[in-house]
């Protein structure tokens, strides 16, 4: 008689939501926020993520044009042997251009015509930034601000936010660290609030829809401006 073969378990692993408050940009608690699980409640995975920002950076990498050498095959001239094959005494050459020779190539040398960039799936780039947005969650290196605004480009205020942001459980470098304190992704452009924070070199400020994995892993804070909205942005990207 047959053993009967147990039933393969076709359901689709459910992904639980969390939940986090929510401040307001003086720095008190406004409410609690539902996060969508498929975005910050994802297991940390470490191959998919250096995969991930290794591509994205030699994506971003370009050829310089100042860094540039000849090989064999770029060098003027070298077209005619230097002497026969046989009968001469001395080595065998077929060009005066050859990497051994005075004048001759570069091997190796560096070459602004070089291609580093990598292909890397959309599902894979979706994939890699729920991890780390997971994982910054989890270490508590994410603040959801209710709403931030300037009615003109003005420092000062912007200091004075950061100071009250600072006063806040868990984010006290945000003012002390002196580089990559925090990325701050708005809902949607705002010139104002980008040119308020723009003399502060620890600070880097952009709209969500425009976040990647590098620049959630350059900075140790991640503050996510009028969360409902800018969520929203995502769930396309984890459905």
């Amino acid at each position: 008689m047959a053993k009967a073969t147990p039933k393969k378990n076709t359901e689709k692993k459910v992904i639980e939501a969390l939940s986090a408050p929510v401040y307001t940009s003086a720095g008190k608690e406004a409410g609690t926020i539902a996060l969508p699980g498929a975005l910050f409640n994802v297991a940390w995975n470490n191959d998919l993520v250096r995969q991930v920002a290794l591509g994205m950076q030699s994506n971003a990498r370009a050829g310089n044009g100042l860094a540039h050498t000849k090989g064999r095959g770029e060098v003027r001239g070298g077209g005619k042997k230097p002497w026969k094959q046989k009968g001469t005494g001395q080595a065998r050459h077929g060009s005066s251009r050859s990497p051994i020779w005075k004048g001759g190539g570069v091997t190796h040398g560096p070459n602004a015509n070089k291609d580093y960039s990598k292909r890397i799936p959309k599902s894979m780039r979706a994939k890699a930034l729920a991890v780390v947005l997971s994982q910054k969650l989890r270490e508590g290196e994410v603040i959801f601000i209710d709403s931030i605004s300037f009615k003109a480009p003005k420092t000062a205020e912007a200091r004075t936010m950061l100071k009250t942001f600072a006063g806040i459980k868990g984010f006290e470098m945000i003012t002390s660290k002196k580089t990559n304190a925090v990325f701050i992704a708005l809902s949607q452009n705002d010139e104002n609030t980008k040119r308020s924070f723009g003399n502060f070199g620890n600070v880097e400020v952009d709209e969500l829809r425009n976040l990647n994995v590098v620049d959630a892993l350059s900075s140790k804070y991640l503050l996510i401006e009028n969360p409902e909205a800018s969520l929203k942005l995502f769930e396309p990207k984890t459905k």
